[in-house]
C-alpha cells in the first residue's frame, strides 16, 4: 500500500491512498488544481483515481470534491447527512458517482478494504476510515474531539497510523481565537491536542505500527516541533519511544508529505 498526505491543516486535507489494483483520496479539501498537482508530484495521474471518500462537509475536506468528480468521473463516497451538507459547496455530481455510506459500513474497491466508523466532531456525520490491502492496514483519524470507542476498535495496531494533533492547549487558550472558537476546538467534539493524542495513541500503538503521522495541525496553535516532542513524551512515559522501530513525522500543511510504501 502507498500512502501520503497531500496537504492537512485548517487550509485544507487530502490523503492519497493506493493498494495494489485501487486509489482514493481520503477528502479532497484543496481546489481541484492544486490536488491535481499534489497528485503529479508522487507520480500519480488523476485519471487512476477510483474515487473520493469524505469524512465531513467542512470547506477543508471538501472544497475540491466536485470538481475532482466530474473532471475525472470519480465517485464520492460520503453519508446521507453530510452529502445533505455538503452540496451547496460541491455542486452537481452524477447520480452514479454518489455513494451513500453509513458510519459502519465496509466496503471494497478492488483490492482495498475500507472500514468506515464515527468521529466527534461538530459537523452533520463525521466519519473516519481503515483501510486494508493484503496484510497491511493505514488507519486515518483525524477531525475528533476524542477518541471514539468505534475508533479505538478499527485502527488499533494499524501499520500507519494517521493521526490527529492539532493544537497545544496553552498556546490556543493564550491565543488570538475568540472564546467560543476556543471553547468549540477543545470540546469533545471539537479537535485533539497534541497531549491528547499522545495519550490516545500510546493505547493505539503496536508492535506491528511502523509509523506515525501527526496530521492537522493548527497554523496558529501548535507546531511541528511541539507537536512532535509532546507526542515523543506522552509515548516515551508509556514505554513506547519513537526511534528505529517506529517513524514518526507531522504531515506538512501545504505540500505532499512522504510517500509511505507500506509492505
Amino acid at each position: 500500500m502507498r500512502v501520503c498526505t497531500l496537504a492537512s491543516g485548517s487550509s485544507g486535507n487530502c490523503t492519497y491512498v493506493e493498494g495494489s489494483g485501487a486509489s482514493v483520496l481520503v477528502d479532497a479539501g484543496l481546489s481541484g488544481k492544486a490536488i491535481k498537482h499534489g497528485l503529479e508530484t508522487i507520480g500519480v495521474d488523476p485519471l487512476d483515481l477510483d474515487g473520493i471518500m469524505v469524512t465531513h462537509e467542512h470547506l477543508d475536506h471538501v472544497r475540491g470534491v466536485g470538481v475532482l468528480s466530474r473532471r475525472y468521473d470519480l465517485k464520492v463516497y460520503a453519508t446521507e447527512k453530510t452529502w445533505e451538507e455538503m452540496l451547496p459547496v460541491v455542486g452537481n455530481i452524477e447520480d452514479c458517482n454518489r455513494v451513500v455510506l453509513r458510519r459502519e459500513d465496509c466496503l471494497e474497491i478492488e483490492d482495498l478494504k475500507i472500514e468506515c466508523f464515527e468521529t466527534s466532531h461538530d459537523a452533520a456525520e463525521s466519519i473516519a476510515f481503515s483501510f486494508y490491502s493484503g496484510s497491511v492496514q493505514v488507519g486515518i483519524t483525524t477531525d475528533t474531539g476524542l477518541l471514539t470507542g468505534a475508533a479505538r476498535k478499527h485502527v488499533a495496531g494499524s501499520d500507519l497510523l494517521i493521526f490527529e494533533a492539532n493544537h497545544d492547549i496553552n498556546m490556543l487558550k493564550n491565543g488570538r481565537y475568540p472564546w467560543n472558537v476556543k471553547q468549540r476546538i477543545l470540546s469533545d467534539r471539537g479537535h485533539l491536542s497534541n497531549i491528547a493524542a499522545g495519550h490516545c495513541l500510546a493505547s493505539l500503538i503496536s508492535g506491528k505500527t511502523s509509523g506515525v503521522i501527526l496530521a492537522h495541525l493548527s497554523r496558529d496553535n501548535n507546531t511541528p516541533e511541539l507537536a512532535l516532542k509532546t507526542v515523543a513524551d506522552v509515548l516515551e512515559e508509556a514505554g513506547l519511544s519513537p526511534g528505529q522501530d517506529l517513524t514518526m513525522e507531522v504531515a506538512p500543511r501545504c505540500m505532499p508529505g512522504k510517500v509511505w510504501d507500506m509492505v
